[in-house]
């Protein structure tokens, strides 16, 4: 069974973060060999009630965190086998949605308070290295670059390669959805769910 993770920080449904990111999970399982099962989960970070890191300068484990009740999201970061995050831009950075999850995720990566390996400060949780891609949304106007490291980041924090990204920039910001007219981006979308289709299949041979 292939699990595939989406995590979109939009506050909007059936945003143009979302049909990217869907897009690009439906053509991942399309191109996929037949006889390959496929768990698409899609977790919109808007409903969920994410407080923001505490900075309590413990480490949870053998647990993930002290703070609220988001371990079924942990568990499917831990679990997933390709991982799809996307989000819109705000304030030259990812939206708050994202960053709060983005945040609390140091639980996967706790400092090493016992000093087992002094050459890594960060124990790493996460050993096995999983495919992944993201979207970015924005305005004509918006530094994308931000968003990209924020991501980026995240992605190597959890053990994630980047293996693709779709940019795109609205043309009118108070319209949800108008990806969808702009098919450079949609196939764009589709050549890389087929180049995590590719690799998904070369890892589960």
């Amino acid at each position: 069974m292939i699990k595939v993770l989406i995590l979109s920080g939009s506050p909007i449904e059936n945003s143009s973060t979302d049909l990217l990111l869907k897009t690009i999970s439906d053509s991942l399982k399309n191109s996929l060999s037949s006889d390959m099962q496929v768990e698409t989960t899609f977790v919109r970070l808007n409903e969920h009630q994410i407080k923001p890191c505490q900075a309590c300068g413990e480490s949870p484990s053998p647990k993930f965190c002290f703070y609220d009740d988001i371990d079924d999201i942990y568990q499917k970061i831990e679990e997933c086998d390709c991982l799809l995050f996307g989000s819109p831009v705000y304030f030259d950075s990812v939206s708050a949605q994202a960053k709060l999850l983005i945040d609390r995720c140091n639980c996967f990566r706790p400092a090493d308070f016992g000093n087992k390996d002094s050459e890594f400060p960060f124990i790493k949780r996460l050993t096995r290295k999983r495919p992944g891609a993201m979207v970015i949304v924005g305005g004509e106007h918006a530094w994308y670059e931000g968003a990209r490291r924020v991501i980026a980041g995240f992605f190597k924090w959890v053990e994630v390669t980047n293996d693709g990204m779709v940019q795109y920039a609205s043309p009118d910001y108070n319209l949800k959805g108008t990806v969808v007219d702009q098919k450079d981006r949609i196939n764009e979308a589709i050549a890389i769910g087929k180049l995590l289709a590719q690799k998904l299949e070369q890892e589960n041979v």
